[in-house]
């Protein structure tokens, strides 16, 4: 299994003094350098932002200034890039239907769906959505291999999924 998330360094703080709020879990280090799970509360969630460096073809996550962890993803080709700019998440899907655009074709939700297990929309064109969302096409992350969205390993996107909400600022820089 494929984990990219980085470890907090607590500084001065316990992880048993920290509030248990909410059923959204980070991973943190404790004082006696020991790996303790934390549950983040629903505030700092809600804190949270994402930064997408196409050139480095990652996405982190942040609280306030706190690197929370990273994870790599596919990104447009330069034929349909992914957009650049700050956006906001907009929409977030649990095992979302994939509608074709070229033949209308449905598909099922699931891992081996083109949208994987997860849908996290941040910008909506004339073109169509862009989001962050799972792929069976594994063998695309860290290219420019999209139609424009940000392609991620099925279990990178659910880790995501429960660290942003709808209105979470999303920053995508070159």
């Amino acid at each position: 299994m494929r984990r990219y998330a980085a470890l907090l360094l607590l500084g001065g703080f316990s992880a048993s003094s920290l509030m248990l709020l909410s059923t959204r879990t980070v991973f943190a280090r404790s004082d006696s350098t020991e790996q303790a799970t934390i549950q983040a509360t629903d505030q700092q969630v809600s804190a949270n932002r994402l930064v997408l460096s196409l050139r480095s073809r990652r996405v982190y996550l942040y609280r306030g200034q706190m690197l929370i962890s990273s994870y790599p993803v596919a990104i447009g080709t330069a034929e349909t890039p992914t957009p650049q700019g700050e956006f906001t998440v907009s929409k977030m899907v649990e095992n979302p239907v994939w509608q074709s655009p070229w033949t209308g074709e449905v598909h099922e939700p699931g891992p081996d769906s083109a949208l994987g297990l997860r849908w996290i929309e941040f910008a909506s064109t004339e073109a169509g959505a862009f989001g962050f969302h799972g792929t069976p096409t594994v063998d695309s992350i860290g290219q420019a291999a999209s139609n424009g969205c940000v392609r991620m390993y099925n279990e990178d996107v659910v880790a995501l999924f429960s660290q942003v909400t709808v209105g979470t600022p999303v920053l995508i820089q070159p």
